[in-house]
């Protein structure tokens, strides 16, 4: 069972950065596969970052690629998203994912456990 929390979600006006943190719970953090995923208001949840449990491999969307970096620090049990150059279009509640798994992984689906969310707003 793993618990995820995330926060560092706020108000940043376009071309700003930010950087999300999800705090995770559990044992075995390290074998989890772990994912960052957002939904703004009337759109499907949608991937943007995944990384593998040993942060060997990452994987972008392309809307973000080169503007997002993913991270963890599993002795810290902790997940990061760099957001770099953020737009308007990135408003969004961001959430992260955790599955069961050693690769990287890019479908809701895939994935067991979800955070609540936080909520990143970037202004024109």
């Amino acid at each position: 069972q793993v618990q995820l929390v995330e926060s560092g979600g706020g108000l940043v006006q376009a071309g700003g950065s930010l950087r999300l943190s999800c705090a995770a719970s559990g044992r075995t953090f390290s074998s989890y596969s772990m994912g960052w995923f957002r939904q703004a208001p009337g759109k499907e949840r949608e991937f943007v970052a995944a990384i593998s449990w040993s942060a060997g491999s990452t994987y972008y969307a392309d809307s973000v690629k080169g503007r997002f970096t993913i991270s963890r620090d599993n002795a810290k049990k902790m997940v990061y998203l760099q957001m770099n150059s953020l737009k308007p279009e990135d408003t969004a509640v961001y959430s992260c994912a955790a599955a069961l798994d050693f690769r990287v992984l890019s479908k809701k689906y895939e994935y067991d456990y979800w955070g609540q969310g936080t909520q990143v707003t970037v202004s024109s």
